[in-house]
């Protein structure tokens, strides 16, 4: 008896392969088996491999969860501050708590969580202290509020992480999503940097020397319940010299929460990669440390289904840009749609919208 294959488990991961092959005009589709022959059908449509899109698919935990985000100012003030960070959301990492924000409580199977941590080495990266002194701080002192550091990611890596430019991947698929009346006169975000979640205020620096005075009306948000909220995100800045383009801290956000989600893709291939990192052999420069390093050897993978944040009060508004960011980013779609299948066939129910896949806890000062 020829042997069965074994049937693939819901974090592993596969390569989707497109089912349908394109057929002759005025025809309907053909559904041929992958590794079915030619012959089998007259009307096969012969194509290049390269032709055929693919998407490889990542292994997923069922939540990632954002043990902090750090600025170097953070690490100036000592363990203490460190160690006071991690008392205050340690008991929001309990098991039991992170097993019902996935929603694995009903599939009655252990849950598979991961947690991570952000470093900023992009902003002022002459003032960060070196990975051979933040790294034990920062695992110390989780570890003396029972809290383990699965992987540690630097901020830089988010704008390049060494083969793929992500964060101008990601500005290429904005999609801005325009508001009611919109008549092309603003230029497009790819050209301003700005982006917004509605129509912007009209502008009266500009009139007619015979004309009459154009009334101001408010800002509006797209599809506002009853008044708007109404954001206008700044994602970047041009800046002289070398330096050329410098992201804002909400766009690498918004990429940063689109890894751990495992939806960046390019040309259909994952950039996430995570390299162990042994402690006692740490890089002396941040450059040269990983875009995300595996800090513990069996930790659970790091992208996940959903993400859950806990952070400090001050990045409530970076995170609302997030999610402005994230509703208007045009994601690869057989990527969004192969978590939503793999979560469902772990009796698992996933939103379709990135945006919604994320959940936060903001601890004031």
């Amino acid at each position: 008896m020829e042997p069965q294959p074994s049937e693939p488990q819901p974090n592993e991961p596969q390569l989707l392969e497109p089912q349908l092959l394109e057929s002759l005009p005025g025809q309907p589709p053909l559904a041929v088996p992958a590794a079915a022959p030619a012959a089998l059908s007259p009307r096969a449509v012969f194509r290049e491999t390269s032709a055929a899109g693919r998407t490889v698919e990542v292994p997923l935990a069922q939540l990632s969860v954002e043990l902090g985000h750090f600025y170097p100012e953070d690490f100036h003030d000592g363990a203490g501050a460190l160690a006071a960070h991690f008392r205050r959301i340690a008991p929001w990492a309990e098991h039991s708590s992170l097993g019902a924000l996935a929603g694995a409580g009903a599939a009655g199977r252990p849950t598979r969580v991961s947690t991570c941590l952000l470093v900023d080495d992009y902003s002022e990266p002459d003032t960060l202290p070196p990975p051979g002194v933040v790294l034990p701080e920062l695992i110390a002192a989780a570890g003396a509020h029972g809290l383990v550091i699965d992987y540690i990611a630097r901020e830089s890596a988010c704008v390049e992480n060494g083969r793929v430019p992500l964060a101008r991947l990601v500005e290429k698929a904005l999609i801005p999503d325009p508001p009611y009346g919109t008549n092309g006169s603003r230029p497009p975000v790819h050209e301003t940097g700005w982006l917004c979640n509605g129509s912007r205020s009209a502008s009266t620096a500009e009139v007619p020397a015979m004309g009459g005075r154009t009334p101001w009306h408010p800002p509006a948000e797209n599809a506002a319940r009853r008044h708007s909220v109404f954001l206008d995100a700044e994602l970047w800045t041009e800046e002289p010299g070398p330096e050329g383009r410098l992201w804002s801290c909400s766009f690498l956000a918004a990429v940063w929460q689109l890894l751990r989600l495992g939806l960046l893709r390019a040309r259909g291939e994952t950039v996430v990669n995570p390299v162990p990192v042994d402690l006692t052999d740490l890089p002396a420069r941040w450059a040269d440390f990983p875009a995300i390093g595996r800090m513990t050897p069996r930790a659970a993978p790091f992208c996940a289904y959903r993400t859950f944040s806990a952070l400090g009060a001050t990045y409530l508004p970076v995170e609302h840009a997030v999610r402005v960011i994230l509703g208007q980013v045009g994601i690869d779609p057989a990527a969004l749609a192969s978590t939503v299948r793999r979560a469902a066939e772990e009796g698992l129910t996933v939103p379709a919208e990135p945006a919604d896949r994320l959940t936060y806890l903001f601890l004031s000062r």
